[in-house]
């Protein structure tokens, strides 16, 4: 019997089948920079699309009342259209934007805060801030590619995660990295082809600032032989060479001058140091900014006691304190909270003091039971719920929101306001040009406090 093998599967519901290619016009644009259009009486969400455009598109999912599709040819451009920087657009899932025009890609982002926090937290800020913005490319300070062994050719496979896949885009160009970084990309790919213990490799890092770096992090132990091809390597491109073991988290430094990994806040005249793994923002433009807007925002007076939550490596806490705040940094690494005393001490701050916490459980320490004049939190992506509302128990009177997902900012926005504070101001921060990615910053205020 002929089953009609080789011809898209349709879902009993589905209304197209995967793999189908669909012929429609784009209306407007999702937050995420898909182009909206109808078929047949359903929405379609196309991948690459922009409003105004005629498009044929691939199905690769399809529901009842819904499919979403992604660019495969126009018919008609929108004469907004941006030609990607990248040649590596059509596989790589990492900067979808690169066809929407920035004032279109920072209007998207706006629209996803303001209605995120209509949707949960029935809020909007009493000011909205103008965007922090900075290069559009060669932003990125740092980047971590994937190694792969192929099993069927034997090769070396060296790049970034497919779109919606486990399988690699092998990359020799990434313009969002800053030029320095970039130009390593195809010299690192061939090299690393030839190291005999290639099969034991489990990641590359490379990484800007004051001591720009190569981080090989590696399963079995390296030969001689592989160790100097790295080195030579690094030392082409002006790079320190790092290598962690599977079983360590401490980088060994084959350059000789041990030169730790660090960055530099000019404007507050502040080094950090690093490691691998620890979090640290990639676009040094806007984190200076960032940084330079929270203490604008909050206002700091000296001798006043302040609360860094998800402190890092203490990039807000420092500022903070050479403002003259009395600063308490607390962070769930306790790695991280070593290396935030170390960099305190090393910009000679004595004024601060860090814990090691997991800010996402019940919590009884010291630190809990001071009085605090203000608060920062620089969560991850899952928000900030319980702090928020241990803050707002303790009537801090200012705190300073630095968000990485506009959803749980908004929900922890609700938990604040229901306590009675204002949402005095925010605004969005384009940390991740060319991508859906929304950083946001937001000030709440008790009720009590009129400033």
């Amino acid at each position: 019997m002929n089953r009609g093998r080789g011809r898209p599967r349709r879902a009993t519901d589905a209304p197209a089948a995967t793999g189908q290619r669909i012929e429609l016009s784009l209306e407007r644009l999702t937050h995420d920079g898909r182009g909206i259009g109808r078929w047949q009486g359903r929405t379609v969400f196309v991948e690459g699309g922009l409003p105004g455009e005629q498009v044929v598109a691939r199905v690769v999912r399809a529901r009842s009342k819904l499919i979403e599709a992604r660019l495969e040819q126009l018919r008609t451009a929108s004469p907004e259209r941006q030609e990607p920087a990248c040649p590596h657009i059509a596989l790589c899932g990492g900067c979808s934007l690169q066809h929407v025009p920035q004032s279109t890609q920072l209007q998207l982002k706006q629209q996803a805060l303001s209605q995120q926090l209509e949707h949960f937290a029935g809020l909007q800020p009493e000011r909205w801030m103008p965007a922090l913005t900075g290069p559009e490319y060669g932003y990125r300070q740092r980047t971590r590619l994937s190694v792969r062994e192929d099993p069927r050719s034997g090769r070396l496979q060296v790049g970034y995660r497919q779109r919606a896949s486990s399988e690699l885009v092998e990359i020799s160009r990434c313009p969002v990295l800053i030029p320095r970084l970039e130009g390593v990309l195809r010299d690192l790919s061939e090299q690393l082809q030839l190291l005999e213990g290639r099969s034991g490799l489990g990641h590359v890092e490379l990484v800007g600032g004051l001591h720009p770096g190569l981080i090989v992090r590696h399963l079995r132990p390296l030969s001689e032989a592989d160790r100097q091809r790295l080195l030579d390597l690094a030392g082409r491109h002006g790079l320190a060479c790092y290598l962690q073991s599977g079983s360590e988290g401490i980088l060994h430094c084959l350059s000789g001058d041990g030169a730790q990994p660090a960055y530099r806040l000019d404007d507050q005249q502040l080094t950090f140091h690093f490691a691998a793994g620890d979090f640290t923002q990639v676009n040094a433009e806007i984190n200076r900014q960032m940084v330079n807007q929270a203490l604008d925002w909050l206002a700091i007076q000296p001798g006043e006691r302040v609360l860094d939550l998800f402190c890092g490596v203490g990039n807000f806490s420092l500022p903070l304190a050479r403002a003259g705040a009395l600063v308490t940094g607390v962070e769930g690494s306790a790695e991280m909270v070593e290396r935030a005393a170390a960099n305190a001490r090393l910009n000679g701050l004595g004024q601060t003091h860090f814990y090691q916490a997991d800010l996402s459980n019940s919590l009884d320490s010291a630190w809990l039971h001071q009085d605090y004049d203000a608060a920062l939190l620089d969560p991850p992506r899952d928000g900030a719920a319980q702090m928020a509302g241990m803050l707002a128990q303790k009537r801090v009177q200012r705190i300073l929101y630095v968000s990485c997902n506009p959803a749980t900012l908004a929900r922890d926005a609700g938990i604040l306001s229901a306590a009675g504070y204002r949402l005095v101001q925010a605004g969005i921060m384009d940390m991740f040009p060319q991508t859906a990615h929304v950083e946001a910053m937001a000030l709440f205020v008790s009720g009590k406090d009129r400033k």
